[in-house]
């Protein structure tokens, strides 16, 4: 038996494993890192690693992710010198050292023929299986984002692009053939009356167009806030429909986010925001942030007739009246203010500290979002579907004023 076919299996799952992490590896990588493991022969972890980094990794914001993958893959790896109680001893093959798991290769891990030190038994080292999308624990799903580790949360990507993110839709100024529509398209109409010599036999009738409405995002990414900020980022750039929001972080200040999660894997979209963010993970000042979302983008139009979605604990270092006061301006331009508090997926939740309860009235609903469970709360609240009655908090109406 050769080297090659444990190599090539070895290779191809842990490069399935870093594609649904969502790194861009191709079959080519995989390829590539193959034929480097079976150039340099690596004896090591480490000088692995850097076979990885070489073949695998385009881009610096990858190797995190790159990182945890490798862990999660190789944990089980150890020095074969060091198991034989001689560190001078000459290592073991490659293909002895990487024999596969059944999870990566689909059967029993295959044995080495290479003898060492003329015993001529072969030792197998164990390593860590990857498991396939059908795989994977079931409880991540209701286990809350902040439990989470960083792979872990990369592992519920493709759970979070099986759902979409909808918002009600609005009607445009634009006009579409109908034939139930409350308008007749004269021009329309005249153009089919040339077939019968100008007698308007048949009325074309027309009605305005819909598009869904603009969802603005306004993340909270303060230190009490972080871990959810990665999860529900990751669902924006996940879930269908989810791309076109226009994306705000805030914790002592207001940061643009939409172009860095934009035409990204979700991972690299992330950590990209989180270096756009001067104050990721700092303090948190609520207040501010959406007074002066209100003042400058909402002022311009991004705000009128759209679905706001704030993420926040509600936990405010300001002042609860400015807070209020900018709920209500922003309430007024906004057709729909939806707010996910992860806080409230307690039972005994109350909306008492100052931020949460001088928001509160200004809100349509407030649902937890802590886990993925829990998401499909919030995705009713976007669309504007009235929940059941074990759904999310719903916050007293408001009447509707937002343009559109």
């Amino acid at each position: 038996m050769t080297a090659a076919p444990d190599v090539a299996t070895l290779a191809a799952g842990f490069a399935a494993a870093l594609h649904e992490a969502g790194l861009p590896v191709t079959p080519e990588r995989a390829e590539r890192f193959a034929r480097a493991v079976l150039l340099i022969r690596p004896e090591t972890q480490r000088s692995l690693r850097q076979a990885g980094l070489a073949t695998l990794v385009s881009d610096p914001a990858q190797i995190g992710t790159f990182d945890a993958v490798f862990a999660a893959t190789f944990s089980g790896i150890v020095d074969p010198a060091e198991q034989r109680g001689d560190p001078s001893a000459p290592p073991l093959g490659v293909e002895t050292q990487m024999s596969t798991t059944p999870a990566a290769s689909g059967g029993s891990s295959a044995s080495a023929d290479d003898d060492v030190g003329g015993g001529g038994n072969a030792r197998e080292v164990p390593v860590a299986g990857v498991a396939s999308a059908a795989e994977r624990p079931e409880p991540l799903h209701d286990r809350d984002f902040a439990s989470l580790s960083p792979a872990e949360l990369l592992a519920l990507a493709d759970a979070m692009r099986r759902l979409r993110v909808a918002t009600p839709p609005r009607r445009t100024r634009r006009f579409r053939p109908s034939p139930h529509g409350d308008r007749v398209d004269l021009r329309a109409t005249l153009r089919a009356a040339r077939g019968t010599s100008g007698h308007p036999t048949r009325i074309v009738h027309r009605a305005r167009r819909t598009r869904p409405r603009r969802l603005v995002v306004l993340c909270d990414v303060s230190g009490s806030m972080e871990p959810y900020a990665r999860a529900l980022l990751q669902l924006l750039w996940c879930a269908s429909g989810g791309s076109r929001a226009e994306v705000f972080g805030f914790a002592t200040r207001l940061t643009r986010l939409t172009s860095v999660m934009a035409r990204q894997q979700p991972q690299v979209a992330i950590d990209r925001a989180v270096r756009r963010c001067v104050d990721w993970a700092g303090g948190s000042r609520i207040g501010d942030a959406i007074a002066r979302f209100t003042d400058v983008q909402g002022r311009r139009g991004m705000a009128r007739g759209a679905v706001v979605l704030v993420i926040s604990d509600g936990w405010d270092t300001g002042d609860p009246a400015r807070l209020a006061a900018a709920m209500e301006r922003l309430s007024r331009v906004a057709h729909r203010v939806v707010w996910a508090n992860p806080r409230t997926a307690s039972p005994h939740y109350r909306p008492l500290a100052g931020g949460m309860a001088a928001a509160w009235p200004y809100c349509d609903a407030v649902v937890s979002a802590h886990s993925l469970d829990a998401l499909d709360d919030l995705l009713d609240a976007l669309a504007d579907v009235s929940p059941g009655p074990d759904g999310g908090w719903a916050s007293p109406a408001r009447p509707r004023r937002g343009g559109g």
